[in-house]
């Protein structure tokens, strides 16, 4: 008779068996399959000090527009600003100032920071300076996108609303911005000799005093993009891009980063986009800065009658005069809003007007330099705080701006 082998004999032999054949097949399936290699363990690294929201505005993704290199056999790169905290590039500024300020003793933790600005700015400081206990009072024309009024609100910013005038007229945004961080200071000085006694909602708000951020003006703008957008490109392309092309408003981002990068190398090539109305394509172009309205003594009433936001300038600033480009390019309101509406059909890109105009100048660059280059451009924001004008097609309709084009026949005139 037989002896009897014991059940977990067979057990064990069939778990062997098994595992050995899963060794061999894995191992042969990763000579087929080489996605399905198992991974290696990366070395554990020490945990980064986290400071909150401001530890996520910047190092945003630079990402390829499809369509764009595609139409020009060039690579068209895009830096998503969109995707920091507040919605806009404006953040990187926002945090640049008021961390100058604290620093500086300019501005007191508790204290307000006033800004005039066309929405973007003003929204990136509201969402900004609680983070540093700070709070923000904002000045915006009441021409800009109802939305952009209204988000600056809910983020709980105090909105003041002016009507358009020149820079050189004392109510204009920025310059009642300014006479209001003066007013605080005045008021502060005031209660500091009372504020114990008088322990009122008023005293709370006001005992800090204020601090005007001067985007226009205010060199941190510049120090913003030149130690943080410019390097963030030249790492994400590894060092090879040919062309940086941006619009400007207070000149800040092309300015920062066009120095930095003709610093790491000269021979990459900045432009500038200038929509309707600035004057900023003549001063690069022709070293003068007057359209060819204001040449002829036929200035308009307003000259900055465009629907891009943000963008475009009849004055140099500061930060615009830090800049180091090689050329300009126009751009008009139809093609803007032509570009936004193709860039979402072809590419789901749903951005603002100045990322459109933006867009324009990369194409036109593209065309200039002919295949295989690589061209960076900034996309500013989203068109999520453009609704009630870029995006409105009953407003574009009675402009005669409605978008028809079917591809980017738009572009195709000099």
């Amino acid at each position: 008779m037989a002896t009897e082998k014991p059940a977990g004999l067979y057990a064990a032999a069939a778990l062997s068996i098994a595992l050995v054949s899963y060794l061999l097949f894995s191992h042969q399936t990763s000579a087929i399959l080489p996605w399905r290699k198992v991974p290696r363990k990366c070395p554990r690294r020490k945990r980064k000090e986290r400071r909150g929201l401001v530890e996520a505005i910047g190092n945003t993704p630079l990402i390829r527009i499809n369509s764009l290199s595609e139409a020009t056999g060039c690579e068209i790169l895009g830096k998503a600003e969109f995707l920091n905290p507040g919605g806009s590039i404006k953040d990187r500024v926002a945090v640049k100032i008021i961390e100058e300020a604290l620093e500086s003793g300019a501005l007191v933790e508790g204290g307000i920071v006033t800004e005039g600005s066309a929405g973007s700015t003003a929204i990136s400081l509201a969402t900004v300076a609680p983070a540093y206990g700070c709070k923000c009072h904002v000045v915006i024309p009441d021409d800009a996108a109802a939305e952009k009024a209204q988000i600056i609100e809910a983020l709980g910013a105090n909105v003041e609303r002016v009507r358009p005038v020149s820079i050189t007229h004392r109510d204009h945004f920025v310059n009642v911005a300014r006479r209001r961080a003066l007013e605080a200071n005045e008021l502060a000085a005031k209660l500091g000799e009372t504020c114990e006694i008088k322990d009122n909602g008023m005293s709370k708000d006001y005992s800090k005093g204020g601090f005007f951020a001067d985007q226009f003006e205010n060199l941190a703008n510049f120090r913003a993009h030149y130690e943080g957008t410019g390097p963030e490109i030249w790492e994400q392309t590894e060092g090879n891009l040919d062309a940086f092309v941006a619009a400007a408003g207070t000149g800040g981002t092309i300015a920062g980063v066009s120095r930095y990068l003709k610093e790491k190398n000269p021979h990459v090539k900045c432009f500038l986009i200038d929509p309707p109305g600035s004057g900023l394509f003549n001063r690069v172009t022709r070293g003068v800065m007057y359209t060819k309205e204001e040449a002829e003594g036929r200035r308009l009433k307003n000259p900055f009658d465009t629907i891009t936001e943000g963008i475009g300038i009849n004055r140099l600033t500061k930060n615009f005069l830090m800049a180091e480009l090689d050329g300009a390019y126009r751009g008009t309101d139809k093609e803007a809003v032509e570009m936004s509406r193709y860039l979402l059909k072809n590419d789901g890109l749903f951005i603002g007007s100045s990322s459109a105009m933006n867009c324009i100048g990369a194409v036109r660059a593209a065309r200039a330099l002919g295949p295989g280059h690589t061209i960076v451009t900034i996309l500013c924001d989203s068109g999520i705080r453009h609704l009630s004008k870029f995006y409105n097609t009953q407003y574009l309709t009675d402009l005669g701006l409605a978008p028809n084009a079917t591809g980017l026949e738009f572009l195709d005139h000099p």
